[in-house]
């Protein structure tokens, strides 16, 4: 038990980072690579809102679908 405690108390701020948004480390690797790709594409723009843009765009897994 006291080594149980030891490593916990190593580790609190890790397990409790991880608890408010629940994001393993693939899932925050696949969106950093998804960011990388916006940056690609985003290249030569003027500003950083068109980057935020072409990020929302891309993972923001949004739907442009016309109903009716």
């Amino acid at each position: 038990m006291k080594r149980l405690a030891k490593a916990i108390k190593a580790y609190v701020s890790r397990i409790l980072n991880y608890l408010p948004d629940r994001m393993i480390n693939g899932l925050m690797e696949g969106i950093n690579s998804l960011i990388q790709a916006a940056k690609a594409k985003a290249r030569g723009y003027r500003n950083t809102g068109y980057l935020k843009t072409i990020i929302h765009l891309i993972a923001g897994k949004l739907n442009f679908e016309l109903s009716g």
